[in-house]
Formats: structure tokens, sequence, C-alpha cells
């Protein structure tokens, strides 16, 4: 049987009992942001039972297991290949989501035809309700996937995903077509809501995490612009084949889900001890999880709570889901705009209105490209010791900075040049710098956050997605009337001056981004763990140059 790399804490007034395993001892881990590696310290100001789960009291008799800095079990140390097939099979199971959000996008006329619908707010129903799964699924997958592990929660909600995508095709009527998307939203959101998460295991550094984040945001960008075309050319042979497709993709995806690994460390540390008792006979192996409160009470109001809590305390969340949310609902209000644009002023019919969103996509891989050349600038910075990239503000933000501007001058683009007298390749090439724009803000704030928030990144993932998201699902019902009032020039010229008073907001991080994070409690009780786990490594190095000293 293989032997197991294990480290072991245990209490200072036992020695380690590990000669009747039949395995070498081994170091304590090195890799402090990803453990949880001791009895909590409640004389720390900074980590409070709110913000993390109390640990019990360690057993007299309990070994604590951990990794070491070479461990191959660790995300941090899988194969290239491993890290980039776990990440591809993310990014198609979040295609499949973001591309469900927008398949509903032109059944609107079949479904108002066949059931008799009148009401053109209530058309918007099944893509705004799908929207609103995004607005209740992260508050549960998210910090789910913390307690439980990235692979099951994902796999579970998934499969709800595509169970309700076919209920969608087979809907009896428009309540139930309703109630089938708000389920499928609930079930695709966590795709979207883990990723940053999974981003977070498997990249140690804030480079290789930050370019993982960039290709991953730049390729699923294409899943909502794929939505229209596909719903606009099929529709009107059979609206229901809209959702069909939808779940033919699903089906292979789901079958992908299977073959990837968990990429947790708490929960692949959980899967060790409990390999070891089983291995050894011996019931005193812990993982750092097995000793928290795992009670439905604690679940309730502490894991649960938590994107609530960091949404309403950390003002580097309230304000990046303020811009990310409008960003986002200008892209769903798009659904209802183009229809007024392209079909209204240009005759286009829903196939060649869908094509429309496919310039976003374009923009969207721009934005990887001057990603790229930033993060090489920074490097080659970095590498200079300029005094810009000492900030960490500095790794992030100033894409967010770049890129704000792209979405105030897509916005008069469009708007002012929505003519018939002016050729229709005009304003739909306005959204290249939608897309440019749309994803450097999302790079550039969410890496920010990732990397800021690290072991509680799917929290604040989830409250950054529920945020937009509820912008998402309630902006579009104001689409119609507001393009109706202002005329198709001034209502886009509304969102353009919107968006530049919200580009301030990157600009104002980079500035106190800092004090920010020092008065945060979630930001210093991670700081608090690596000094801590720093001094540990420093005791052992001293630790073993005595002995070293001694022997020779």
């Amino acid at each position: 049987m293989d032997s197991v790399n294990a480290s072991v804490y245990e209490s200072p007034e036992r020695p380690r009992s590990l000669e009747s395993i039949n395995r070498p001892m081994m170091e304590e881990s090195e890799l402090p942001e990803k453990g949880i590696l001791s009895d909590r310290d409640d004389s720390c100001p900074s980590s409070p039972s709110s913000i993390v789960p109390n640990l019990t009291r360690l057993d007299s008799e309990a070994h604590v297991v951990a990794f070491t800095a070479d461990d191959k079990d660790h995300p941090f140390n899988w194969p290239v290949w491993k890290k980039l097939y776990v990440m591809n099979v993310i990014i198609v199971t979040v295609m499949n989501s973001t591309m469900g959000s927008s398949l509903a996008s032109n059944i609107g006329t079949y479904i108002a035809k066949e059931w008799n619908i009148t009401n053109e707010n209530l058309l918007i129903l099944p893509t705004s309700m799908y929207l609103v799964g995004y607005v209740l699924g992260p508050l549960l997958w998210g910090p789910l996937s913390e307690t439980y592990g990235r692979k099951p929660i994902t796999l579970g909600a998934f499969w709800m995903f595509l169970l309700f995508m076919m209920a969608s095709a087979l809907a009896p009527n428009f309540a139930a077509l309703v109630i089938f998307r708000l389920l499928c939203g609930i079930g695709a959101a966590c795709a979207i809501t883990v990723s940053g998460g999974i981003c977070a295991d498997l990249f140690q550094g804030h480079q290789a995490r930050g370019r993982a984040m960039a290709f991953f945001m730049g390729v699923t960008t294409f899943g909502p612009t794929i939505g229209p075309v596909v719903s606009g050319y099929i529709s009107p042979i059979s609206w229901r084949w809209s959702f069909w497709v939808g779940l033919i993709f699903a089906g292979v995806t789901a079958a992908l889900l299977f073959t990837i690994s968990e990429s947790y460390v708490p929960i692949i540390l959980k899967q060790r001890a409990k390999r070891l008792r089983k291995e050894t006979g011996n019931p005193a192996w812990r993982a750092p999880m097995e000793l928290e409160e795992q009670n439905i009470s604690h679940i309730i109001t502490v894991v649960l709570t938590r994107p609530v809590r960091m949404f309403c305390t950390e003002a580097i969340i309230f304000f990046s889901c303020i811009y990310l949310s409008f960003a986002y609902a200008i892209f769903y209000m798009f659904f209802q705009a183009f229809p007024i644009i392209y079909q209204g002023v240009y005759g286009f019919n829903a196939g060649e209105e869908g094509l429309a969103f496919l310039p976003i996509g374009i923009g969207a891989c721009l934005a990887c490209v001057i990603y790229i050349i930033y993060d090489g600038i920074l490097r080659r910075a970095q590498a200079q010791n300029k005094a810009w990239v000492r900030k960490e503000e500095s790794r992030r933000l100033p894409l967010a900075c770049f890129g704000g501007p792209f979405i105030v001058v897509a916005a008069f683009w469009i708007g002012w040049t929505a003519r018939a007298d002016i050729h229709w390749i005009c304003p739909v090439i306005a959204g290249i710098p939608f897309g440019i724009g749309f994803l450097l803000l999302f790079m550039s704030l969410l890496n920010y956050i990732v990397d800021a928030y690290k072991l509680f990144a799917a929290s604040a993932m989830a409250a950054a997605g529920t945020c937009r998201s509820i912008w998402g699902c309630v902006l579009p019902f104001a689409a119609k009337s507001l393009y109706d009032t202002l005329g198709i020039a001034w209502a886009c010229s509304l969102i353009g001056f919107l968006a530049l008073l919200l580009a301030f907001i990157p600009f104002v991080f980079y500035w106190k981004g800092e004090s920010l994070r020092a008065r945060s409690k979630f930001c210093q009780y991670l700081v608090n763990k690596e000094r801590e786990e720093e001094e540990k490594q420093r005791g052992k190095a001293e630790r073993r140059a005595l002995r070293e000293a001694q022997t020779a």
C-alpha cells in the first residue's frame, strides 16, 4: 500500500508518536495560504468566529494532517496538464451556464404566439428569472463549496441545471417555463461562483493565477453572445429546440465533470485523513476541517451568511459589486435594446440581430491580449524593482482604470450611430470597445478580490455574483420604456454618463486600497495566519539548523 506523506501538529506537551506507523516523519506545511494548520488562537483579535469556523480543542491523541511543501497531492504541485484540464472543464461548464442565460433572448415572439401572451414585460421573464437563479445560487454554492468541496457541489448543481434545461424544453405552459428557468439558473450559478475559488486552488502565484483568470473570463464571455445566435436561428423552427441544443451541450459537459479531481485543499486533507484512519487503524488522524464546528446552526449562521456579511462590511467587495453589476446589467439590457436598434432601425431578423452580439466576444479576446501585454510590463517593472509595483493594487487595478472608459465610449458610440442614414456596421462594431472594457473590468476587479480574500474567494465571488445578477435581472425590465421614452441616442447616453461616474471606483481603490484592506477583518485574518506560518517556518529552520549543528 502506498505511503501517504503527512505532517503532524500536536500538543506541545506530547511528543510525536509516529513510531507505530510505518512511514517517515514529515515536516510541517510550507503552504501558509492554503491550510488551517493548527487549533484556533483565541487571543488573535482578527479571527472572530464570524469570519472562520471555531476549531475545537485538539484531542491529546489527535494527529492533524497537512501538506509538505512538495506534496504531489497539493493542487499547486499538480502537473500542468492536470491543472489545465480542470480549468478547461470548468470553462466549458461556465460557458454552459452563460449561454443558458441568453438562450431565451429570441424566443419571445414564438412563445407569445403559442400561449397568447400580450404583455411584453412577461416575455422578459424567461431570461430574468434565470438571472434570479444567479442571485440565489451563489449564496448557497459558494459557502458550500468551502465546506464540502468544489467537485461534489459543482457536480450536483450542474445536474440540477441539466435537469431543468430539459424541463424548459418540455414546458407545458408559460408559468412552468418561468419556474423551470429559475431553477435552471440556480443550478447554473454554481460554476460561475466557484470558478474564482478553483483558480485560487490551482495557481499559487499572482501571475499564474491572473493569467488563468484572464483566459477563463476571455473564453467564457463568448457564452452569452452565443445564446442569441442559437435562439435567433433555431426559434423559427421551434423555440423548444433552443433549450434542446443547450441540453446537448450540457450532457457532454456533465460527463467531463465526473473526471476532474477535487481542488479544495481542506477537503483533500480530509480525504487523506480518512484514508490514513483506514490504512493504519488509528482513529486519531484528523484533517483541520474535522476539528471545525459542523452543526447545522454553524453552517446557517456562519457559512451561508458569509457572502452577505462580506458585501455589507467589506468596502472593496461593496464598490466592486456596484461597478461590476452595472456593467453586467448593461450586457443584459442589450438583449432588450438590440431588437429595438437592429430590428427596428435596420430591419434585421432575429438571427442577424443575434450575430450583432459577436463583436462583444471579439472585444473580449482583445482584452485578453491587453492583459498579456500589461502582465509583461508588470513583470519587467518588478524585475527592475520599480517603485509603482510595490503596491498590491498595482498588479490588478490599472486594467480596470484603463477598461472603464471603453464602456463609456461604447455607450455613446452605439447611441449616436444607430440611425437609418448610417450603415449598420457602425453601431455593431461598437460592441468591440464594450467587450474590451467589460472584460478588463471583470478581469481586474475579480482578480483583485481573489488575491485579497484567498481562502474566502468563493464567498467573495458569491457576493459579487449575487449582486450583479440582481441588477442583471431587474434593469432589463426598464430597457424598453427607457429607449421608448428617451430614444436610442439619449438612452445610451444616460448609460454612458453613469458608466463615466462609476469609472472612478478603481482609481479610488488604487489610491486607498491598502488602507481598505488594513481595515478588513477578512484580509487581516489571512495576513495574521500567513505571519504565524512564516514564524513557524523560521522556528523549524532554526531547530533544523540546531539539530544539524549538534549532529556535526
